[in-house]
């Protein structure tokens, strides 16, 4: 996939906090849009191990920001999740996940419809530092048993390993 030039980019960003009570109303009634990063390198598949509930192994991403495109996400979260620059290889979605719980207080589940891309770091030799909202990474080259059921889905659609 080759990254264009979004004709239909002219919103300006907004990514200003909201109240979690805010945004627990929204959670609760609404779906929210997310993009989803799959990093490749010799060394695998990257994964990271989430902070918060649910505190598992899963794709680094976020939720869309309102102006933001999905390529300008993209490059946000490989930055600020990861702290590598990415190129684009494909994207794959959307897809639909159907949270049983969630993180925000006042809002028992979650539907998340995500825009997934596979991405390469774009340096050969390239070094991850993760954010605060993940406690680990490790690269993966096979499809373990303990994988989460989407990861495991987006890997087994695509071909992945």
């Amino acid at each position: 996939m080759t990254e264009q030039y979004d004709p239909y980019q002219e919103m300006e960003v907004r990514d200003e906090y909201i109240s979690e009570d805010i945004f627990a109303r929204f959670i609760d009634k609404m779906p929210q849009v997310c993009v989803e990063i799959i990093v490749e390198s010799e060394d695998g598949i990257l994964i990271a191990k989430r902070n918060g509930d649910p505190a598992i192994w899963f794709w680094p991403g976020s939720r869309l920001f309102k102006g933001e495109s999905l390529l300008e996400a993209v490059h946000r979260i490989a930055q600020e999740e990861l702290s590598i620059e990415v190129e684009i290889v494909d994207q794959y979605g959307p897809y639909e996940h159907f949270w049983e719980d969630s993180p925000i207080a006042g809002s028992p589940s979650r539907h998340t419809v995500n825009i997934v891309f596979h991405t390469v770091p774009t340096q050969e030799s390239f070094s991850i530092d993760i954010d605060d909202q993940h406690s680990d990474y490790r690269f993966i080259s096979e499809i373990e048993p303990d994988l989460h059921e989407y990861v495991r889905l987006y890997i087994e659609e695509n071909d992945l390993l």
